[in-house]
């Protein structure tokens, strides 16, 4: 499954998980909207969630997020052409946001979609490359092997509603 970030660069660049990705080859990033490609997008203020079924779609095109920094993440930032799709409820294990739910870096959405998409692995070649990816995926192992399991974006939301209900 092919990565790309529309990449602002108004985060700290030693902190940027997005750079830090393409520095190994492991996305491709765009300066641009028209530069990015068309695929799935990942978009917290999208209507639908991410989902299993959405794997054939981010396989074929491919699985686009926007590096920018919390504070500039507003709506009209994700104006990319795409199906977009919002993460479920997940708690960040990077450094800067420790155990803060839903304030991951791009490498942690990444890596969460893979998961629910069924490509586990690339998932964890990825975060691989920071001393806390592995915290990440232990933090988060049931919520992600329950999106998984899911059939559809309606099936996700009902689990993270349990997640939501338990804050």
């Amino acid at each position: 499954m092919d990565l790309h970030v529309r990449y602002e660069g108004d985060d700290d660049p030693d902190k940027c998980t997005a750079r830090k990705l393409a520095r190994f080859d492991l996305t491709e990033l765009h300066r641009s909207d028209r530069a990015t490609p068309y695929g799935i997008v990942l978009n917290p203020h999208a209507e639908r969630a991410l989902s299993p079924a959405d794997a054939d779609r981010a396989r074929e095109n491919a699985l686009v997020a926007l590096d920018c920094s919390w504070e500039s993440a507003g709506e009209k930032t994700f104006s990319l052409p795409g199906e977009h799709r919002a993460l479920p409820y997940l708690v960040a294990a990077n450094p800067v946001n420790f155990g803060r739910p839903m304030k991951l870096t791009t490498v942690e959405a990444f890596a969460a979609a893979l998961i629910v998409l069924d490509e586990r692995d690339h998932a964890e070649r990825i975060l691989s490359k920071f001393t806390w990816g592995e915290t990440f995926l232990e933090l988060n192992a049931e919520p992600l092997r329950r999106y998984a399991d899911c059939e559809d974006s309606s099936e996700v939301v009902a689990v993270q509603q349990e997640y939501l209900d338990r804050e």
